[in-house]
């Protein structure tokens, strides 16, 4: 007998910090993972401060560093990330995904399946975040 694990159905988006919008520069600073038939919404963030300086060295990466933070907690729901969060799980990823013009932004939204959204949102943010080895 055969046995196939059950695939959950999830959409993504990549998280990037785009210090100078004009010149659509980016650093990939996180993923968020969201997974209705799994209620399943989250975040890895993870700021590349060093490749960010190359990019705009007057850019303040403690204010970043703190509204990147906040995308996980918004991700959680309850009432730290303030009215946010609040939310049911999908309008939070919707708001978190929606077009911005500001330094933070996301990218489109990406489907995909696998049997574990935690995994997914694990080897997303390996792929497509984590600078590779050298």
């Amino acid at each position: 007998m055969l046995f196939v694990r059950e695939r959950f159905v999830f959409d993504y988006a990549v998280v990037r910090v785009v210090p100078r919008v004009e010149r659509g520069e980016f650093v990939n600073a996180g993923v968020i993972l969201f997974s209705s038939t799994q209620g399943y919404l989250d975040a890895r963030i993870d700021l590349d401060r060093d490749r960010l300086k190359m990019l705009a060295p007057s850019l303040d990466l403690d204010v970043i560093a703190s509204y990147l933070e906040a995308i996980p907690q918004i991700c959680a729901g309850g009432g730290e990330p303030g009215s946010i969060g609040s939310l049911p799980q999908r309008a939070r990823f919707h708001w978190l995904v929606s077009p911005r013009s500001t330094v933070i932004q996301t990218s489109e939204v990406h489907s995909g399946v696998h049997e574990d959204p935690k995994a997914a949102l694990e080897a997303l943010f390996e792929k497509l975040v984590r600078r590779p080895k050298e």
